[in-house]
């Protein structure tokens, strides 16, 4: 088994668990921010400086694809309640190494509107005094610096919300004509709920080390000689909720990469999943832009099943165009379906993967 650095060990821990659900009761004394090397949208702030309001601390980072979709829950209760005292305070603890970089995650902010206070906690610091092990993870601090509510994962918007008044309200602010109006949690597919699953294809990682420890790669010559060019070959069965690649690569602890330019499309990535939608982180080595073609059980993707991220050609070929590092939305199917063949090839040696994760929601990622 591959020694876990201490990141490592607290990515694998954490990213297995995000997507459960939960809510804790217990009640502590918020903690301050510790280690922040930037922050986004505000000066720096500290809890004293907030004492009065009701803090609500957001902990993710900007490839999580649960905490992006948590996103514009915490866009309604920003604009419905910042005037009544609520402030809301994103924690960015990065999954990936590029996740550190401020430019990257200024634009994140940028691109999914969050207009709200993002402290940069790139060495955990804040993550570890808080004790905390989720992404995403939400904590309700009343007006004296006491958490009252704590919600891991997503899902349970309009009890967080509920929470969100009941401390505006002791903190004194009038919400008589600011109604509650309840929005449920995302609804899941039809099709999915009509399919008898009960879990969507799980979480896929690219790097060795989480490839090594989740067994998301099978393939035994992955694991040999990491860091350096090695030849894979994809079997002709393939196992569903495992990655495949075929052709040549260098696996490195975070990611896989493609090991050389090519000109037809001839190294692939593989899978076989079951979702609705399909993302994929992805990053460029050298900062520049490539394409990758994408196919759906042999066949390119149409403007039915395409994901936002990618483009249908004028001779009818998928592709999607990395120009930054961060996660991209492939795959958007009218209907959750079962044991798809996903492949994904570039010429590129820039051609990067880090990640796969899935979703059965009626709507989005």
């Amino acid at each position: 088994m591959t020694n876990l650095s201490a990141p490592k060990i607290r990515l694998a821990l954490a990213t297995l668990v995000f997507v459960i659900i939960s809510t804790a009761c217990t009640t502590f004394p918020a903690q301050e921010f510790k280690g922040i090397k930037a922050w986004i949208n505000s000066e720096p702030l500290t809890l004293e400086d907030l004492r009065g309001k009701v803090v609500l601390i957001d902990f993710w980072t900007y490839t999580c694809v649960s905490c992006l979709r948590t996103v514009p829950y915490l866009q309604q209760w920003n604009t419905k309640y910042a005037n009544d005292g609520l402030v809301i305070v994103g924690v960015h603890s990065p999954a990936f190494e590029f996740e550190k970089d401020y430019s990257n995650v200024l634009k994140a902010t940028q691109e999914n509107g969050i207009n709200w206070p993002v402290a940069q906690d790139n060495d955990f610091k804040t993550w570890d005094k808080w004790g905390n092990k989720f992404w995403p993870a939400k904590y309700l601090i009343d007006k004296d610096g006491t958490v009252q509510y704590s919600h891991f994962g997503e899902g349970r918007y309009d009890k967080t919300e509920i929470r969100i008044r009941e401390l505006l309200i002791d903190a004194g602010a009038d919400l008589s004509d600011n109604p509650l109006t309840p929005t449920g949690d995302q609804v899941e597919d039809p099709a999915f709920l009509d399919s008898g699953r009960s879990t969507t294809t799980r979480e896929l990682f690219a790097g060795f080390v989480m490839a090594e420890l989740g067994e998301y790669v099978q393939q035994s010559g992955f694991f040999k000689n990491t860091g350096s060019v090695i030849e894979l070959e994809r079997p002709d069965k393939l196992k569903a909720g495992v990655i495949y690649f075929d052709g040549t690569w260098i696996a490195w602890p975070e990611h896989t990469r493609h090991a050389q330019n090519t000109t037809g499309y001839e190294d692939t990535i593989s899978l076989v999943y079951s979702a609705r939608s399909v993302n994929t982180v992805l990053a460029s080595d050298s900062g520049e832009p490539y394409q990758v073609l994408i196919k759906l059980d042999g066949e390119y993707l149409t403007e039915e099943n395409k994901g936002s991220d990618v483009n249908i050609s004028a001779i009818g070929e998928s592709f999607l165009t990395v120009h930054q590092p961060r996660m991209y939305n492939i795959i958007s199917e009218p209907d959750y379906s079962e044991d798809n063949t996903l492949t994904m090839s570039s010429n590129s040696d820039d051609f990067s993967i880090y990640s796969f994760t899935f979703g059965s929601y009626a709507e989005g990622p």
